[in-house]
């Protein structure tokens, strides 16, 4: 019987990954706030104790780190239910595909999707030696895993990839009672999408404004996820703002 859950969040200092961590908290999880900006961890740990979370300050990109945080993880709870892979980033906006530096692509890669395979192959490690064993991870995708915006080639092809490593990560983590399953979220009231609020490129060309949706619906489908036994799977669930240009879009 496990006394209390933990759950592990990337990029959990600031947007999605803040509020999900924070309602994790509040749903009597441990919570690890892993991220690479320590001032906004610190900010979610000061709310709760440091009985409750562990900050983090960690570069989902480096090997070494992500073995670092996930022995710390161990260290301090002995255990993890949840890893919720979450830390992502973006090229800048308005930067044609054939603009875009060889650095811009490699920092999207290496974060969006190296540093979610690395974050799971350890959760991996953990999860399948730990009593009781298996745990569950949630990936972030996005509706980009689906159909791309203008100028989105690093960040599309990764969220396209991060598909294939949620199902690869389902069909491997069965023999060790090891749940997968993605949430590709559109248009969440965040700082990453907060130029859609004011305007943002169609695929027409036209610049036009984008509805978004509140960041606490994204939260409620992650927590309904993370809730479920073991047995149960959410393999993929779209949670997005209604009336955004998603659907025919592509």
């Amino acid at each position: 019987m496990i006394e209390k859950k933990v759950a592990l969040v990337t990029g959990a200092g600031s947007g999605i990954g803040r509020a999900t961590a924070l309602a994790f908290l509040a749903d009597g999880f441990r919570v690890v706030l892993a991220g690479r900006h320590r001032e906004g961890l610190d900010e979610v740990a000061r709310s709760v104790g440091d009985a409750q979370a562990l900050v983090h300050e960690v570069d989902v990109t480096d090997p070494a780190q992500v073995r670092a945080l996930f022995e710390a993880t161990r260290n301090k709870f002995g255990r993890l239910d949840v890893l919720f892979n979450n830390a992502g980033v973006g090229t800048p906006f308005g930067v044609n595909l054939e603009d875009l530096s060889f650095e811009q692509w490699r920092a999207v890669i290496d974060t969006n999707l190296t540093g979610a395979f690395l974050c799971t192959q350890q959760a991996f490690r953990l999860m399948k030696e730990q009593d009781p064993r298996g745990g569950r991870i949630i990936n972030n995708g996005s509706i980009s895993a689906q159909v791309p915006r203008p100028n989105s080639a690093p960040y599309t092809a990764t969220k396209h990839a991060i598909t294939g490593l949620t199902r690869a990560t389902s069909l491997d983590g069965r023999k060790y009672d090891i749940a997968c399953g993605q949430i590709d979220i559109g248009n969440a009231a965040t700082d990453m999408t907060a130029r859609h609020a004011t305007g943002t490129l169609q695929a027409d060309g036209e610049i036009r404004i984008e509805p978004r949706l509140d960041v606490a619906h994204v939260v409620d489908a992650v927590m309904y996820m993370a809730g479920l036994p073991l047995e149960a799977n959410v393999q993929f669930l779209t949670v997005m703002a209604t009336k955004m240009p998603f659907i025919g879009r592509g």
